[in-house]
Formats: C-alpha cells, sequence, structure tokens
C-alpha cells in the first residue's frame, strides 16, 4: 500500500495553479453556502475559545500521563456540549516516558569558566547515574560532521557530544526537517561510540533563553541509555563561544528521565453525519496531547480549536453535507504518531479505510493560512482548484499535489486515503515550539478565524462533493 501511495503521490506533479483553468465549476447554490460559511467564521470565536478551555483548564498533557487523560475526558464532554453525533474514545496503550522530577534538568559549564546552563531532556532520554556525570564537551559544528567522524577512533569514549547546526526560519517550516536529525538520530552515534551524554543546540529559532524538548527516534524499538538534552539557543552560542576560543569545556549534568512502563492513552472521535453519504468520511483532525513545559496552546491547542470549530459552524448552518464529517483529536500525537497509528490500524481491522474520502489536520499553530496543497488524483484538481478559488478571497494561494495531510494523517495516506492541506505562517512558529513560551497569549484572535473561515469552507465543500479524490489506478483496484 505504501509504494501505491508514494508512486501516486510522485505521479501527481500538477500544481493547483495549472488546474485553475480546467473546467469545474461549483454551483452557484453551493458557493453561496461556502461564502456564507466563510463570513460567519469570520465572526466567530469559537476555537478561540475552545483553545482557551483547554489550555486553561487542563494545561500541559504529556501522553500517557493523568493530565492527557484529563485532557481526554476534557474533549468529551466539551464536544457533547456542542452536540457533536457519536461522541466517542477509542483507547490505545503506550510506552510512558517521563522525564522526572523537574521541568529543567541541572546542568551547568563547570570549566573553563563556571555558570549554569538551560536544558532539557528529549523525550526518550536515559537519566544520568544517580549522583550526576561530568565529563568533557566534544564539539561538533553540525550533524553532518558527527556523521563524517571516525567511528573507530575512541575520542568520544566517556565524553559529551555538543551537536551544534543551526535551524533558520522560514514561512513553510521547512527547515525543521534538516535541523531536526541532529535530535532524532544523533544519540544513537554517540551512545554506540561510548559518549556519556548528548547535548544538542535546541531544534528551534528562538533567541530567547528556552530549550526545544522533542521526541528522538528509536531504531528497532532501542532507546537511549545516555541522558541526551537539548540546549537553549544563547547556551548553545556560549558553548561554541567556549570551542572557538579553544577552551576545554566541561559540564556536568543531572538529569531522572526514563521509561516507566505501560500506559493509556487515546483517541477522542466525533462526528457530524452525512445526509446522503453517511458512510464516507472526511476526516479532520488535531492533537490533544502537548509537550510537559508548556500548556500547547499552539502545538496543538489552537488545531483542536480550530477543527472543532469548523465542524461546529457547519452542523449549525443548516446545511448538513452529503458526507461524514468526523473530528479526531488524537491522543500521543507528540511521542511518535501513536494514536494516528492506532486509528489508521483500528480502520484497517474494521475494514474502513476505502470510507475515508479525504483527510486533513490542523497543526502548525493559528497564524493566518497563506496556502493550500493537496495529494489527491489528477482527475480531482479540478475541482480542489475550485474549492480553492473559494478561499482566494482571505489570501490563500494554490500549493502543488504533492504533500501530506498533516503528522497524524500520515498513516492514513500510506494506506491511500487522498489528503488536502491548508498551510500557516510558520515564519515564528519555532520560536515556541515545545518550550515553556507555547502559551495561550501567543495567539491571535483575528488569525485564527481566518484559520477557520479557510477549514470551515473547505470543508463544506470537500463533505458536500460527490467525487472520488483517490488516483484512477487505486479507484480501479478497489472496485475489482
Amino acid at each position: 500500500m505504501l509504494r501505491t501511495v508514494m508512486v501516486a503521490a510522485l505521479a501527481s506533479t500538477a500544481s493547483l495553479a495549472q488546474a485553475q483553468d480546467a473546467v469545474f465549476e461549483l454551483d452557484a447554490e453551493t458557493r453561496e453556502i461556502a461564502q456564507s460559511l466563510g463570513q460567519t467564521a469570520l465572526a466567530s470565536d469559537l476555537a478561540y475559545e475552545i483553545t482557551e478551555s483547554l489550555t486553561t483548564e487542563v494545561g500541559p498533557r504529556l501522553a500517557g500521563t493523568p493530565q492527557e487523560a484529563r485532557a481526554r475526558e476534557w474533549a468529551v464532554e466539551t464536544l457533547e456540549r456542542l452536540d457533536f453525533e457519536n461522541v466517542r474514545v477509542e483507547p490505545f496503550e503506550l510506552d510512558l516516558w517521563t522525564r522526572g522530577r523537574s521541568v529543567y534538568e541541572e546542568v551547568a559549564i563547570t570549566a573553563p569558566y563556571p555558570q549554569p546552563l538551560y536544558a532539557i531532556s528529549l523525550g526518550g532520554a536515559g537519566a544520568t547515574p544517580e549522583g550526576g556525570l561530568e565529563a568533557e564537551v566534544v564539539f561538533f559544528d553540525s550533524y553532518d560532521s558527527l556523521l563524517a567522524s571516525d567511528a573507530s577512533a575512541d575520542a568520544l569514549e566517556g565524553k559529551l557530544v555538543f551537536v551544534n547546526d543551526r535551524m533558520v526560519a522560514s514561512r513553510t517550516g521547512e527547515g525543521y526537517g534538516w535541523a531536526n536529525r541532529k535530535r532524532r538520530d544523533a544519540w544513537v552515534m554517540a551512545e554506540d561510540r561510548g559518549a556519556s551524554g548528548l547535548l544538542i543546540r535546541s531544534v528551534g529559532t528562538s533567541t530567547n533563553r528556552f530549550a526545544h524538548t522533542g521526541m528522538m527516534s528509536f531504531p528497532e524499538g532501542r532507546h537511549p541509555e545516555i541522558p541526551a538534552l537539548a540546549v537553549s539557543g544563547p547556551d548553545a552560542d556560549q558553548i561554541q563561544r567556549l570551542h572557538e576560543m579553544g577552551e576545554t569545556i566541561r559540564i556536568n549534568m543531572r538529569t531522572y528521565a526514563g521509561w516507566r512502563g505501560q500506559a493509556m492513552s487515546g483517541n477522542v472521535i466525533a462526528e457530524i453525519e452525512g445526509s446522503e453519504a453517511p458512510d464516507e468520511i472526511v476526516i479532520i483532525g488535531a492533537h490533544l496531547d502537548s509537550w510537559d513545559t508548556a500548556t500547547g496552546a499552539l502545538d496543538d491547542g489552537a488545531g483542536v480549536g480550530i477543527v472543532t470549530a469548523a465542524a461546529k459552524l457547519i452542523a449549525d448552518s443548516g446545511h448538513r453535507p452529503r458526507r461524514t464529517i468526523r473530528v479526531v483529536l488524537f491522543g500521543a500525537e507528540e511521542v511518535g504518531l501513536v494514536g494516528a497509528r492506532a486509528y489508521a490500524n483500528a480502520r484497517m481491522e474494521d475494514g474502513t479505510i476505502p470510507n475515508h474520502i479525504i483527510g486533513s489536520e490542523s497543526d502548525f499553530g493559528a497564524r493566518e493560512v497563506w496556502r493550500m496543497g493537496s495529494n489527491v488524483g489528477e482527475h480531482a484538481l479540478p475541482e480542489i482548484a475550485a474549492i480553492h478559488r473559494e478561499l482566494q478571497s482571505l489570501g490563500v494561494v494554490p500549493g502543488d499535489n504533492e504533500g501530506g495531510g498533516g503528522p497524524d494523517m500520515i498513516p492514513l495516506q500510506y494506506m491511500g486515503v487522498p489528503m488536502v492541506r491548508l498551510e500557516q505562517n510558520g515564519e515564528d512558529y519555532f520560536e515556541f515550539h515545545h518550550t515553556p513560551n507555547d502559551t495561550f497569549d501567543k495567539i491571535v484572535p483575528e488569525e485564527m478565524a481566518q484559520n477557520v473561515a479557510a477549514w470551515t469552507m473547505m470543508v463544506w465543500l470537500l463533505a458536500d462533493s460527490e467525487t472520488d479524490f483517490r488516483p484512477q489506478a487505486q479507484q480501479n483496484a478497489a472496485s475489482e
């Protein structure tokens, strides 16, 4: 199935801009309803209120913890209060990791010039020995430098590896994947070469003294035995300056992170049943969990507010769409898309993957939506372009047909579900991402309202459509 999706994505190179000239016209009544929904959404503060409620009444909600369980209870109560249908929780198990006693660990330079550092354990990291550890730092200017270093040498034995490459801000956030390599994988090289621990420059663009956490990767289910921490940007600058002075740097640290056994999480699901084709599903989502360092307003409380409000505004419009709109608030996204995989596997087991007509997630903050992309069969691009034209008044430009629907949509996309994506302005997103600074005050109500307007119009038009958005080859295979 994965090969089918990847081939389809590579073959679908036509952009929405190229499809604008193709003939597909929405009828006048459909356009009028879509525009009316957009205007209603621009005047609504429902998404803002939902996000405020989640971040204030629940707060931080690390996957598998009692706080995340409280978030699920909050979500069920909220969705039922908003009169959604078929509200339910689909539970699943996961391996629980926590950082232990404190949000910020005890980390300090002891030589050449003693001073404290702001650093935080990465998700999945091990702890220091009970009394802490102190070691000399081996400085790598970049992940690529570590990758190219001599693996057979003993230069890292008993040392602390520090990896320094920086992330560059952009509207698309495209620098994140490149910079994030060190967070995902550097621990493996450090541990395999005998290092006593790993430090990385935070994967983020902030110049504030906040360290950015995030989950590491675990090849073949292996978990780190060494501590691994992100250092705030200004503190990483300090380490770099000392290195450039030719000084030998020693750092002392004490951390308490570790794996705590099995725990429960869950996906919260709610629906607006379709009027004519209730078995056909337009799935929209966001993730309910957050890191434990802040209230997760941008990542992803805003997404929860945006998709929930969009669906509610459609339900209250008096124009019930043909297809079912399913809102999924995924659990345990931050620790490896655990809820997304559980949802997709459950749909494989119950045989309803083909019922999922198209999907999308909001998980990139609450700045304005500026571009609409997709990953659908080329025959469907003229209709996608027609939907985009309705969003142009909101300042949304056309994207290409080679993207995805958001992180929690990845497992469904691998199983052949078409995707569409409303891309938000991410220029400052990684100043707050995975830091204690991801709080509700960062959300601008007018920008959030523009998000909801774009989502409400797009979801209504997709859910009221009769089009099968899958590539023709997949449609033919499904009918055989």
